[in-house]
């Protein structure tokens, strides 16, 4: 049975097969992606402590979990941080294949590396917005930019040790845009919690899942640490 506000040590697919249909109001995830190489992206040759996790999550995932978020979601309303080779993958699956709205929305990032080798530089990412009609945009002026611009996220990469941690900023602002308090938001690929922490911050529940033992055992300190912070206060 899945509990709310806890993140599972275990393969997503096979986790959220527990999950109740039509029980969840968002997805916020940032999976892994798909990308040709790593050379001249985010990382630097120096950062050798993080290669083998950026080789292991640069061939993507099992689209099965998109299945399996639509499953679960009382209405399609979902966010996909994503490389640009799975822009269309994603267009094809939700808006060909579901007739969903959508938005791009984008990170720029002020201090990229400045390796580029044979290619643009490695500046911007992106996160894919989709939701199903009759699904409403909360939010203000101030949450619902299409497009972030800060430096790199480099004070949490260190403190959690995770490659691809986005700004938590970025995470709240989808929460508040698209729940209220109290629903449930899913994230099949917690990584370092960042998905948890927001849903704490906006007063949301969460569910999420993480196959990483490592990874699995910051989030949930840090999410330990959050909570005790909310108490406080």
């Amino acid at each position: 049975m899945i509990e709310l506000n806890k993140i599972y040590n275990e393969d997503c697919l096979n986790g959220m097969k527990k999950i109740p249909d039509s029980s969840v109001s968002l997805v916020v995830t940032d999976p892994p992606y798909l990308l040709d190489n790593i050379g001249g992206g985010i990382y630097s040759q120096d950062d050798k402590r993080y290669a083998k996790e950026l080789e292991d999550i640069k061939s993507g995932f099992d689209l099965k979990v998109l299945d399996e978020c639509c499953r679960v979601l009382k209405k399609i309303n979902i966010y996909l941080w994503c490389s640009q080779k799975q822009i269309p993958i994603y267009l094809d699956y939700f808006v060909r294949g579901k007739g969903c709205y959508w938005n791009l929305l984008t990170w720029h990032k002020t201090n990229p590396v400045p390796a580029c080798g044979n290619k643009y530089v490695s500046d911007t990412e992106y996160c894919l917005f989709f939701r199903e009609k009759g699904v409403p945009i909360y939010g203000n002026v101030h949450t619902k930019g299409t497009f972030f611009v800060t430096p790199l996220n480099t004070t949490d990469k260190k403190t959690w040790g995770h490659p691809t941690i986005k700004p938590l900023r970025f995470f709240e602002n989808h929460i508040i845009n698209s729940s209220q308090e109290g629903d449930i938001v899913l994230d099949p690929f917690m990584g370092s919690g960042t998905t948890a922490i927001a849903a704490i911050r906006e007063k949301r529940n969460f569910i999420g899942f993480e196959l990483n033992n490592e990874y699995y055992d910051k989030a949930c300190k840090r999410i330990r640490l959050e909570m005790a912070q909310q108490t406080l206060f």
